[in-house]
């Protein structure tokens, strides 16, 4: 789990689960560059990692469903710290709807954001991970590999990702570039709140997550964290294509 001299790039850095795994990787030694949209806390969790690690971490404002953002990132990244060893693909969003009330709007907002952009930011970082013989994990979903009404767009962007990883990882593992998944329940972040839910809702909600998850809570971000930081590492060399569950058991259980 030593990261000294490794470049990782996390997208969707400045706050949640994203923020959480800067911070990791920034205790593992690991030299940084961060993406996010809201300046103020991009900088925040940069200088945050800073104090932990002692190096300033790369930090790129930016856009993942902008095509011209992501080859900025990855140039950036290219031509101040010479390499790319790891992609860690978090920046995503949530909404709440049906097949009955999701708009094509809401539908289109999704996908470009949690598939779209994973594709076009992997599709540019792979020459630079084939010469690093570097690794990708993606931010899935219990909600790719469960099946939960009232989220359809959310679910159906989270099963992509899971074949987006096991097809690629099957793609590149000839060129010795492993691709993995995360596969979070509940966390407790602000990502629910910005896909809709108030404070009441979303309080019931993760009082729900004790008959929801085997373990009988929601997760936090650093659980999450520490599952990517192991996949990326080299303790993870012999493991790819892997959409790994972590969500507290949820995914195990059925209705009785």
């Amino acid at each position: 789990m030593d990261f000294k001299n490794k470049v990782v790039l996390i997208t969707g850095a400045s706050s949640g689960i994203g923020e959480a795994t800067a911070k990791y990787f920034a205790n593992l030694g690991a030299l940084l560059a961060l993406t996010g949209r809201n300046v103020d806390n991009l900088t925040k969790v940069g200088a945050e990692c800073e104090a932990i690690s002692g190096g300033k971490p790369l930090l790129l404002v930016a856009d993942v469903i902008k095509p011209e953002d992501n080859k900025r990132v990855i140039d950036e990244i290219i031509a101040t710290l010479g390499k790319l060893d790891v992609l860690v693909n978090n920046a995503g969003i949530i909404a709440n709807g049906s097949i009955e009330n999701t708009s094509l709007e809401q539908y289109d907002e999704v996908m470009n954001t949690n598939v779209k952009a994973v594709y076009h930011l992997t599709m540019l970082a792979v020459p630079h991970l084939i010469k690093s013989k570097g690794n990708i994990v993606n931010l899935s979903s219990v909600a790719g590999n469960r099946s939960f009404p009232g989220i359809l767009a959310y679910g159906m962007s989270k099963a992509a990702i899971d074949q987006f990883t096991r097809c690629t990882a099957l793609e590149l593992a000839e060129k010795q570039v492993r691709v993995n998944a995360v596969n979070p329940g509940v966390i407790i972040t602000d990502i629910h709140k910005r896909g809709g839910m108030d404070e009441k809702t979303y309080e019931a909600f993760l009082e729900k997550c004790k008959q929801t998850h085997a373990l009988g809570r929601p997760g936090v971000p650093e659980e999450v964290a520490a599952t990517i930081a192991f996949l990326a590492s080299d303790a993870a060399s012999f493991i790819t294509g892997v959409t790994l569950n972590v969500d507290g058991g949820r995914h195990a259980m059925c209705p009785r």
